[in-house]
């Protein structure tokens, strides 16, 4: 990546502008602004970024890369903390509740009316700050002329951490727990002086732990329906830029939106796992900033960028790899669709044609599945976003617990969308759940997930009027798998599995199921695969200059699989040790661990549990705090039983400890 310090405009840095809400409520804003703008010689547009995550100590790292670089070519850049969090005043409810998102409109408004401001705004993020981008446009606040949303979803429930085909996804207590860390810790003194402690003892005392909440809403619900843009897409007016990656849990975003958008919209999906894409892994990375001055000098400034003529959606085609829990790169080539869908990609079926076979012949089957309790292990993490070990392993660990079709393929196959596959199947149980894989085989028997899907049998034909199956009933069900592009080498087998059970990706039904499988088949999106070469093209990564810090402790990342054999208890044990640095511009030092176990015996799925517990640490000149927090997460034939501790310390005497657990009833899962 490029560093480039040489800007058309000197650049100011202000890290704590107080932003006063109507409430009287006052938020924290990093802010780089041309010198210009500040002097008021020139009226420039600004870019909002609206996270919970920190800018003092949380997000610098990125933010030091891209905000002074929008700086320098004309743009007020702020990075502001949202309501309880980081140094802003206030307390944090939950994630999108109408109070973020008012404050969102309140801050734009606030912006757009600056005597530096030429009166537009855009809204740009990754993750939770790219959700809101397109949860605050579909608000249509006047002064948002476009957004740049990146690794987000349009469908709360169906999209995002907590569910996923109605299944409910360990990430929901996993990310859960991550926030429980990440809003205990305190604002910097250095900028709230004695005010400091009292915040912190507010949000201490009265932070929530999230995955309660969510775990009571286990249907669509008017709940998830909130924030989910894919309820009203016309609500959005600002032109959108929308990102993705194949390596990313949210690749269904991306289509999604380019394909049902009315405002103007333009896509792009790299092999990205969860990063901005000019230093983000699987390489190759693109001028991620570059694209992003193009969309906003277009529709911020004016200027003509040629952005309109893009095509709809350019996207990464993988080549078919060897299956491997990491990638730095990923061979492969752009491609570009003027339209999307694309009139050029077109469905082709087929059929389950034997008890081990896909073909173009439909047949009847009958063939049971009970796999295991711990089929999943190789399935990777659900949303790869630490830069360890976290992408799908050899699926053949996984193959053999499952029921597998396979297809000889002759010829080179490219699939670019999102496969959608079809079973006829019956249950000896009323509720269960089905995981569906479609894998790339190689020659030597190696397996490569190339993309999957999950589903709650009971939510088969609706998500909000939930209804058990009958024992021995047959029912079809359609499940699409995600999207994603891969190129499937000629000579090789694709195999798809079925298994009736998914973890630690998602929580196990409350019995063990036997399956039959009658027939069925799957759809593959398929685009004509005999060009060669890249059909677009980006410039290579630029950034402003990095953050200085100094590094007390190394980063590491590990994952490792256990079996207790006096038990026969399956362990996945994740340990993301995220290191321990100084922050040399203002001398905060902040450290954090996380660590994960989950376990299940193979036999029982009452015996599945996850367990989590953060560190988190800050400290400077002889001041210091840390926060250990710890949840819990196991269930019974009828609830879900949850347990979480927080102990915050401050110059290592105990401080706060506070300790709850809930019981919630299982909702037809």
């Amino acid at each position: 990546m490029k560093t480039v310090t040489d800007f058309p405009h000197q650049v100011h840095e202000d890290p704590d502008l107080g932003i006063t809400l109507p409430d009287g409520c006052r938020l924290s804003a990093r802010v780089w602004m041309p010198q210009a703008a500040r002097d008021f010689s020139l009226k420039v547009p600004a870019v909002l970024e609206f996270l919970p995550y920190r800018k003092r100590d949380g997000t610098t790292a990125r933010d030091a890369l891209t905000h002074p670089y929008f700086a320098g070519h004309g743009y007020a850049c702020f990075r502001v903390d949202m309501r309880g969090n980081g140094d802003s005043d206030g307390l944090m409810e939950d994630e999108y509740t109408p109070q973020e998102l008012a404050d969102a409109c309140d801050v734009i408004n606030w912006i757009a009316a600056q005597p530096w401001s030429n009166g537009a705004v855009g809204m740009m993020g990754i993750s939770w700050g790219g959700f809101n981008s397109l949860q605050v446009a579909a608000l249509q606040p006047p002064a948002l002329k476009a957004i740049i949303t990146l690794c987000s979803t349009v469908d709360r429930f169906n999209d995002d951490i907590h569910f996923k085909g109605g299944c409910l996804l360990n990430e929901n207590l996993g990310w859960g727990a991550t926030m429980w860390a990440y809003s205990s810790r305190p604002p910097d003194p250095a900028l709230r002086g004695n005010s400091w402690r009292q915040m912190w003892m507010d949000r201490l005392d009265k932070e929530p732990f999230l995955p309660e909440l969510w775990l009571r809403h286990q249907r669509r619900d008017a709940y998830w329906k909130h924030g989910s843009v894919c309820e009203n897409y016309p609500a959005i007016k600002a032109a959108t830029l929308a990102i993705g990656g194949w390596g990313d849990s949210y690749k269904n975003a991306v289509p999604a939106l380019v394909e049902n958008l009315q405002a103007p919209v333009k896509g792009i999906i790299g092999p990205w796992v969860h990063k901005y894409p000019h230093f983000a892994v699987p390489e190759p990375r693109i001028g991620f900033l570059q694209e992003a001055l193009r969309w906003w000098d277009h529709w911020l400034k004016g200027l003509d960028t040629g952005v309109q003529d893009d095509p709809a959606l350019r996207a990464y085609l993988m080549d078919g790899v060897r299956p491997a829990a990491w990638y730095d790169h990923r061979p492969g080539r752009w491609i570009s669709e003027q339209n999307w869908p694309s009139p050029a990609i077109q469905p082709q079926e087929f059929h389950i044609s034997g008890p081990a076979a896909l073909g173009p012949i439909a047949q009847k089957i009958a063939v049971t599945l009970s796999s295991p309790q711990h089929c999943g292990m190789q399935g990777g993490e659900y949303c790869a976003i630490w830069l360890g070990p976290e992408m799908p392993g050899d699926q053949r660990v996984d193959d053999a617990m499952s029921a597998c079709f396979d297809m000889q393929c002759d010829s080179a196959m490219d699939i670019v969308g999102a496969p959608v596959v079809r079973l006829r199947l019956a249950t000896d149980k009323p509720l269960g759940q089905i995981a569906v894989r479609l894998n790339h085989v190689h020659p030597d028997g190696a397996s490569t997930r190339i993309t999957y899907g999950v589903l709650n049998l009971a939510q088969r034909d609706s998500q909000s009027d939930p209804m058990p199956l009958v024992p021995g009933e047959y029912v079809d069900v359609d499940l699409r798998l995600d999207y994603i592009a891969y190129r499937l080498p000629a000579g090789h087998r694709l195999r798809l599995a079925v298994s009736s059970a998914y973890w630690p990706l998602i929580w196990p039904a409350p019995e063990r199921v036997t399956l039959t499988l009658a027939g069925g088949g799957i759809s593959l999106p398929i685009r004509p695969s005999d060009q060669v070469g890249d059909e677009c093209s980006f410039p290579m990564p630029e950034s402003a200059v990095p953050e200085k810090l100094r590094e007390i402790r190394p980063e590491s990342h590990e994952r490792r699989s256990e079996v207790d054999h006096h038990t026969g208890k399956v362990s996945l044990i994740i340990t993301d040790d995220f290191g321990a640095a100084e922050h040399l511009d203002h001398g905060l030092i902040t450290g954090s661990i996380a660590r994960e176990r989950w376990q299940i015996s193979p036999d029982d799925p009452l015996s599945a549990e996850g367990q989590t517990h953060w560190t988190e640490t800050l400290e400077r000149d002889g001041w210091s705090v840390r926060t250990e927090t710890y949840a819990r997460m196991w269930s019974d034939a009828t609830h879900y039983h949850l347990w979480a501790k927080l102990e915050a310390f401050e110059n290592d005497a105990m401080i706060r400890v506070r300790e709850h657990s809930w019981s919630v009833l299982r909702d037809h899962a």
